[in-house]
């Protein structure tokens, strides 16, 4: 993201005065078991989908929809929809990881350093104006798909 002062003065403002909801409480869970034996998801904003896949909106506003992707998938399939003048896609089109570190979970479920991966990774799209949606409708079917199957651990992964 860049500094606030070298942004042109519309996005600089609309900045300053982005909306950020506020909450009573944090939904914590303290892990039950290692690392070693947890089931690990992977959650991006990043705006990632596969290649055939619809992509996001980005119509004024933002797109709370989300996109699976399985989480065998290689990386050279997944690509980024999501495009804002507030940073630079370059480094993701050349290492997809760098926003979405599909490899480096399957190198720690490898090495035996997390029990299993999530059948399906999550993206959402970034830079949502209203989260309304995504806070009463994607959000918690992303949610239930985790639990049902079975993740210990989500690994949020903003961008």
């Amino acid at each position: 993201m860049p500094r606030l002062e070298i942004l042109p003065e519309k996005q600089r403002i609309m900045m300053e005065n982005y909306p950020c909801p506020e909450f009573e409480d944090t939904p914590w869970k303290p892990l039950l078991k290692p690392l070693s034996q947890s089931r690990v998801a992977l959650v991006s904003t990043a705006g990632l989908h596969l290649r055939g896949d619809r992509p996001f909106a980005t119509a004024r506003g933002g797109d709370t929809s989300y996109r699976e992707i399985p989480s065998e998938s290689s990386p050279s399939d997944i690509i980024q929809s999501h495009t804002s003048i507030g940073f630079d896609r370059t480094t993701s089109f050349r290492d997809i990881n760098i926003s979405f570190p599909i490899d480096r979970l399957k190198e720690l479920k490898d090495n035996h350093q997390i029990g299993s991966l999530s059948k399906n990774y999550y993206s959402f799209m970034g830079a949502l104006s209203d989260v309304s949606s995504l806070i009463e409708e994607s959000g918690p079917e992303v949610a239930i798909k985790l639990l049902q199957d079975e993740v210990d651990v989500v690994l949020l992964v903003p961008t």
